[in-house]
C-alpha cells in the first residue's frame, strides 16, 4: 500500500508539473534478477538530497524501460516494484543525460503474501474515454464462461436469455481486444456463453467511446480483453470443471516466450445440459374488423407449459504467435475455431379453455439440433517510431468465417377435444442454414506533440455478407407425405459495408486533459431476396453517411501532496445503431405455429447523442466513482406485437412480432459505485444504477409510446475464513420495468463461492453455486388490444460447480500485473 501511495502522489505530481522546464535526462532498464524478466510498472523515484522532496518519477514499459527528465542536480534515486527489494542509487551528481544500465531487483519473499490480496481485487481505473474494470479473482464466475463474469461488472448486466444490457441498454458493441471478433459472434453474444471466464484478464466499460472506436452501439462498447501470458519459458494453467445441471469442462492456457517470440494459446472443452421452462396464460378478447363486425375468439384462454432439455457441446482453441522483428517492430497472428453442436428436446403441453373449462389439450414434441463452425484469422503489425514508444504505427486484418446448420423437428397430436371431426395436425421440418463472412482491414497512426500531447488517425473498414437459406417442410395429412412449402421458404442475402475514418487530438494541460475527436462513417445496408412468391420487391440498397464527434474532459481536482485521488470526467459523443440482417430480413421465422417473428425491410438505423458526467473518488481503502448521464435517440428500435389476422388450422390466432422505427427515444440514468477495503481479510463492493426512459411514436395507427422507470443494484463481499478459505457472496437485483406493451416484474439473484490454495500455492480448488435461491426468472405481463398474457421464463436453472486450477511456471503468478490496480487517470488512447 505504501508502494501504491507513492505511485500515485508521482503521477499527481507529473501531471501538475508536467510543463516545467526539463533539461537532463535518466534512462535505464529494470529485469527480475535470476530470470532476467522484464518488469513492466516498476516505479523509478528521484529525490533531492537537502529535504528528501520528490523531483520526478515514472514507471517502466513493457520491456522494462524507462526514460525521466530532471533539472541538473544533485539527488537520491530508487527503484521500486511490489514483491521486489528496492534498489537505491546514493547521491548522484547530474549535470548531463545519464543511463543507469540494466538495473536488478531481487524477489523479497516476506512480501509475497501480501501482495497476493492486491492483485486479487477488483479494482476500477478512470481513464478519458472508459472505465477500466480488473476482474481479480472472481470466485463465483470460477467454472462459468465468459457471460457469467460480465454479469459481476457494474453497469452491465446479462438477462436470463444471455442478452447483455450497458445501463439497462441493449445495443451494447462487444470487442474483443479493442476489435470486432468471432469470439463474440456475429452480432450476437451466443459465443460468450461459451468462452471460459477465466480468460479475462479485464473488461473496459466505454461509455462514451473516442472516436478511434466503431460508431456502432449507442449504450456504448464493452471491450473484453483476454489473458496473455509473457513470463519467459514455458508456462500455463489448466482449468477443470464439474457441475450440476450437467456442466463438465476442460480448458488450457499455454504459453511459451522467448527474447524473439511469443507463443500463445488457448484451448477449451465444455459440455452442458441447462434445463429451460417456459410458462404462458393467454387471455383473449373480443375484437372488431374494418367494418364493425364483432370477432370473438375460438377460445378465450389459453395455457402452456413448455420444458426444455438443452444439450450443449462446445470446442474453441486459439492459437497465435507475435514475433518480434526487431526493437521497433512487431508482427502477430493468431488462429481462432469454435465447433458447436447442441441438441435441444422440447415438450409443450397446450391446455385451451372456453367459459372456464377446459374444451381442449394438446401435446406438442419439438427437436432442435444445430451444428456451428466459425473461424477468425488474425494479423497484427506494429511499427514503432525512434525512442518513443508512443509513437507507432498499427495494422490489422482479420477474416471471420461462420457456418450454420439447423434441423428443427414438430409433431404435436391432440390430449383430447371437444370438437367431433378436428383437424390433424402437420408434422413440420424447418431446415435452416446461414452462412456468414466478414473482413477486416484498419490502420491507426498515433503521433505524440511533445510530451502531453497526442494526435491520431486511421481508418477501419468492415465488410460482412450473410446469407439465409431456409426451407420448410409440411405433411399433407391427407397422404401423409411430407413436401416443401414453396411459399414460406426463402433465401434471405445480406450485406452490410461500413468504410470510416477518424482523427482526434488529446492534450495534457495541469490537471486538465482533453480529448476531441470526428468520425465519419459510411454504411451501405444491402438485402436480396429469394423466393417463390415475392420476386425481387423486397430487395434493397441503402447508404448512410454519417458523422460522429466526441468529446471527452477529464479534471484532476488532488492536490500533489494529497494521498486521495479525485476527478471529473464529462463525455459527449454521437453514436448509431444499424439494424442487424435477423431484423430486416422480411420472412417470418416459426418460434411456434402461434407466435412468429418478422423482420422489418423498411428499417432504418437510429441515431443518438449521449452526454457523460462523471466523478471518481478514490481513498487509501475506499473508492466511490459515480455518473449521470442523458441519451437523446432518433428513429430508435421498438418490437411490437399485432395479430396477423390468421389462424392456425384449429383457429388459434396467430401473433406476429416485428421491429419498428418508433420516433424517438429519451434515456436519463445515474449510477453509484462503492469498493471498500478496510482489513486484508475483507472486500466489499456494490453498485446500483438508476435511469428513466421515454419513448414516443405509433404504428399502423397504435400509439406506443411509453414512459419507464427502473434500476438495478449488485453487492459483493469477499471473506477470507481461517485455514485460508475464500468465501465471496454476490447479489444481483433488477427492479422491475415497463415498455410500450409489457411489464416486467424485478429479478433478484445470489451466487456463492469458496475457494482454497493447495500444493503450495500451485493450485486452487473452488465451489460455487450461482442462482442460490432459484430465483432467476423472467416474469412479465404483455397487454394489447387483442389479448393480455402473462409469462414466466428461466433459461438457467441453480447451477452448482466444482472447479480445480492448475499453473506451472508461472514465476510472476504471486505479483503479476498488481501495479495495475492504480494507473494513469490521464490515459486517452483509444
Amino acid at each position: 500500500m505504501k508502494l501504491h501511495l507513492l505511485s500515485t502522489l508521482l503521477l499527481i505530481f507529473t501531471f501538475t508539473f508536467g510543463f516545467a522546464q526539463k533539461d537532463v535526462k535518466i534512462e535505464g532498464a529494470v529485469i527480475e534478477e535470476d530470470t532476467n524478466i522484464p518488469l513492466e510498472y516498476a516505479t523509478v523515484v528521484v529525490k533531492t538530497k537537502a529535504d528528501n522532496k520528490i523531483i520526478s518519477g515514472g514507471i517502466t514499459d513493457s520491456k522494462g524501460k524507462f526514460k525521466l527528465e530532471v533539472p541538473s542536480g544533485t539527488y537520491l534515486i530508487s527503484v521500486e516494484y511490489i514483491s521486489y527489494k528496492t534498489k537505491n542509487f546514493p547521491e548522484q551528481t547530474i549535470s548531463e543525460n545519464i543511463n543507469l544500465g540494466t538495473i536488478s531487483l531481487a524477489l523479497d519473499v516476506s512480501t509475497l503474501n501480501e501482495v497476493m490480496v492486491v492483485a486479487e481485487r477488483t479494482t476500477v481505473e478512470i481513464k478519458l474515454d472508459k472505465k477500466v474494470y480488473n476482474i481479480g479473482k472472481d470466485l463465483t464466475t470460477a467454472g462459468g464462461t465468459v457471460s457469467d463474469a460480465l454479469n459481476n461488472v457494474p453497469s452491465v448486466t446479462v438477462d436470463v436469455e444471455g442478452a447483455i444490457s450497458l445501463r439497462g441498454n441493449e445495443n451494447v458493441r462487444i470487442l474483443i481486444n479493442g476489435k470486432p471478433s468471432a469470439m463474440a459472434g456475429f452480432g450476437d453474444g451466443n459465443i460468450l456463453s461459451q468462452l471460459p471466464a477465466e480468460a479475462i484478464e479485464r473488461v473496459e466499460v466505454i461509455t462514451s467511446p473516442s472516436a478511434r472506436y466503431d460508431a456502432e452501439g449507442t449504450a456504448g462498447i464493452l471491450n473484453i480483453i483476454l489473458r496473455q501470458k509473457e513470463t519467459l519459458g514455458f508456462n500455463g494453467s489448466v482449468t477443470l470443471t464439474a457441475g450440476n445441471p450437467d456442466n463438465l469442462g476442460v480448458s488450457a492456457a499455454l504459453n511459451y516466450r522467448k527474447e524473439k517470440y511469443n507463443l500463445f494459446s488457448n484451448f477449451g472443452w465444455r459440455y452442458n445440459d441447462s434445463p429451460r421452462n417456459t410458462y404462458t396464460d393467454v387471455d383473449y378478447f373480443d375484437t372488431t374488423d374494418d367494418n364493425g363486425q364483432l370477432l370473438t375468439p375460438t377460445y378465450r384462454r389459453i395455457i402452456e407449459t413448455k420444458k426444455v432439455k438443452r444439450l450443449n457441446r462446445n470446442y474453441n482453441a486459439n492459437i497465435g504467435m507475435e514475433y518480434f522483428l526487431n526493437e521497433s517492430s512487431s508482427l502477430t497472428g493468431s488462429l481462432f475455431y469454435n465447433f458447436g453442436n447442441d441438441a435441444d428436446t422440447s415438450i409443450n403441453s397446450s391446455e385451451r379453455f372456453n367459459d372456464g373449462t377446459i374444451v381442449e389439450e394438446t401435446y406438442r414434441r419439438e427437436k432442435e439440433t444445430e451444428k456451428d463452425n466459425r473461424f477468425q484469422i488474425a494479423l497484427n503489425y506494429v511499427k514503432r517510431f525512434g525512442d518513443d514508444s508512443d509513437h507507432k504505427l498499427t495494422a490489422d486484418f482479420q477474416f471471420e468465417k461462420d457456418n450454420e446448420d439447423g434441423l428443427t423437428y414438430l409433431d404435436e397430436n391432440y390430449i383430447f377435444t371437444d370438437q367431433t371431426a378436428p383437424d390433424p395436425f402437420q408434422i413440420e421440418q424447418e431446415f435452416t442454414y446461414e452462412d456468414q463472412k466478414e473482413y477486416l482491414f484498419q490502420a491507426d497512426y498515433v503521433l505524440p506533440l511533445g510530451k502531453d500531447s497526442r494526435f491520431e488517425a486511421g481508418y477501419r473498414g468492415n465488410f460482412k455478407n450473410s446469407n439465409t437459406d431456409y426451407q420448410l417442410d409440411q405433411e399433407d395429412t391427407d397422404t401423409g407425405i411430407i413436401a416443401i412449402n414453396e411459399e414460406i421458404s426463402n433465401i434471405f442475402d445480406y450485406t452490410e459495408n461500413v468504410n470510416a475514418l477518424y482523427t482526434q487530438y488529446g492534450s495534457k494541460l495541469g490537471k486538465f486533459s482533453f480529448l476531441l475527436g470526428l468520425r465519419l462513417e459510411n454504411t451501405q445496408l444491402k438485402g436480396k431476396t429469394d423466393s417463390e412468391i415475392t420476386g425481387d420487391e423486397l430487395d434493397f440498397d441503402k447508404n448512410y453517411l454519417g458523422m460522429f464527434p466526441t468529446v471527452n474532459l477529464i479534471y484532476n481536482l488532488s492536490s500533489a501532496d494529497s494521498d486521495v485521488e479525485e476527478s471529473i470526467t464529462l463525455g459527449y459523443n454521437r453514436r448509431i445503431n444499424r439494424p442487424r440482417g435477423w431484423y430486416i430480413n422480411p420472412f417470418p421465422s416459426r418460434s411456434s405455429r402461434t407466435n412468429i417473428f418478422q423482420g422489418n425491410p423498411n428499417l432504418d438505423p437510429a441515431f443518438s447523442s449521449t452526454f457523460d458526467l462523471g466523478y471518481l473518488k478514490r481513498w487509501e481503502k475506499f473508492t466511490l466513482t459515480s455518473s449521470i448521464y442523458y441519451q437523446h435517440e432518433t428513429d430508435s428500435f421498438e418490437r411490437v406485437q399485432e395479430n396477423t389476422g390468421q389462424q392456425t388450422t384449429d383457429g388459434i390466432d396467430i401473433i406476429r412480432t416485428i421491429p419498428i422505427n418508433l420516433s424517438t427515444n429519451k434515456r436519463t440514468g445515474a449510477e453509484l459505485g462503492l469498493m471498500y477495503n478496510p482489513e486484508k481479510w475483507l472486500r466489499l463492493n456494490s453498485s446500483i444504477n438508476f435511469f428513466q426512459f421515454e419513448t414516443d411514436g405509433e404504428f399502423n395507427g397504435v400509439d406506443y409510446g411509453a414512459k419507464n422507470t427502473s434500476w438495478f443494484a449488485r453487492f459483493s463481499s469477499k471473506v477470507t475464513l481461517p485455514l485460508a478459505i475464500d468465501w465471496q457472496t454476490s447479489a444481483f437485483y433488477r427492479g422491475a420495468r415497463q415498455d410500450a406493451q409489457s411489464d416486467t416484474e424485478g429479478i433478484f439473484s445470489l451466487d456463492l463461492a469458496f475457494s482454497k490454495e493447495i500444493l503450495n500455492k500451485k493450485a486452487t480448488i473452488s465451489v460455487n453455486v450461482r442462482d442460490l435461491l432459484n430465483s432467476r426468472k423472467y416474469k412479465s405481463v404483455t397487454t394489447t388490444d387483442f389479448y393480455s398474457r402473462y409469462s414466466e421464463f428461466q433459461w438457467r436453472q441453480r447451477q452448482v460447480n466444482v472447479s480445480f486450477i492448475y499453473r506451472f511456471n508461472q514465476q510472476l503468478n504471486k505479483r503479476e500485473r498488481a501495479e495495475r490496480t492504480g494507473g494513469d487517470d490521464m490515459d486517452f488512447e483509444g
